[in-house]
């Protein structure tokens, strides 16, 4: 089995090319560099000369604020980008598998969400990452798309490093205590995508991130815990963002349970990173 990583110099996909690498699996990874995703012509070269059996589509745009004003780059890339490689994908019968969000969710229920919940995004991003979704389900028939949440980890720019780059020059932070949700590690997220696709589980939706749950200024007291800094709660309201946030994103994981995946907590998998990056 072949493994073709589209992003794969961002977060998620380091991650997985890292995973790849130290496990011996054959793949390839790819950076926008390498396979600009909205040129359609040059996907269909690169996949026709690698003919994967597996695509991860880790390309994406991720800024969540700067999307509701750019908002056709936004489109383009989680949109247009998504479709130009299902298409391929499509042509070559290879296995696509998407990472989407749980910003396609609008966070007014106290439930957890399940994948066959309403969908209704409140944001530029989410609107953009559903449409890409639907995308996927209307071309391909052998897909899986991963909504994740707040994903940190060893690689990239994320919640994690932005917390510690800040309590090195501040004293007090103040960060959201009424936003909850479930962190995601990265390793955890990437090992996920192998486990969907070499256990041959069922084709569809899977919600997946670490157990457990908290809200933004829980997991910021937690990054921050050894750090001489003090963590302060405050209201959304008082924090002003472009892009509007679900209040509730915790999203139920039983179904990426049952296909016999072990998920671990957040505080374990985020005292992992910790140990990793000071070793």
């Amino acid at each position: 089995m072949k493994y073709l990583i589209a992003g794969g110099t961002g977060q998620l996909g380091t991650e997985l090319t890292n995973l790849m690498k130290v496990t011996g699996r054959s793949y390839i990874s790819l950076g926008s560099e390498d396979m600009d995703i909205l040129d359609k012509n040059k996907v269909r070269k690169i996949l026709r000369a690698e003919n994967p059996s597996v695509v991860f589509h880790c390309a994406a745009y991720t800024a969540v604020d700067k999307a509701e004003e750019e908002k056709e780059l936004n489109w383009k890339v989680n949109v247009e980008g998504t479709k130009n490689v299902a298409e391929i994908c499509k042509e070559l019968g290879c296995i696509f598998v998407y990472i989407s969000t749980d910003y396609v969710y609008n966070g007014e229920s106290s439930k957890e969400y399940k994948e066959n919940d309403l969908l209704n995004p409140i944001n530029e991003y989410g609107k953009a990452k559903l449409a890409g979704e639907k995308e996927v389900q209307k071309l391909l028939d052998k897909y899986y798309i991963i909504r994740t949440s707040w994903v940190f980890g060893k690689y990239g720019a994320n919640f994690f490093y932005t917390m510690k780059k800040l309590a090195q020059s501040y004293k007090q932070l103040n960060v959201v205590s009424d936003q909850l949700g479930r962190p995601t590690e990265t390793k955890t997220l990437a090992n996920f995508m192998v486990h969907l696709v070499e256990s041959k589980q069922d084709f569809g939706v899977y919600n997946l991130s670490n157990e457990g749950r908290c809200s933004w200024y829980e997991f910021a007291q937690e990054i921050l815990k050894d750090e001489q800094v003090e963590v302060k709660p405050i209201l959304s309201k008082d924090y002003p963002q472009k892009a509007r946030r679900p209040k509730n994103s915790v999203m139920c994981i039983e179904k990426a349970k049952n296909t016999g995946f072990n998920i671990p907590h957040w505080k374990e998998a985020l005292n992992e990173l910790k140990n990793s990056i000071v070793s």
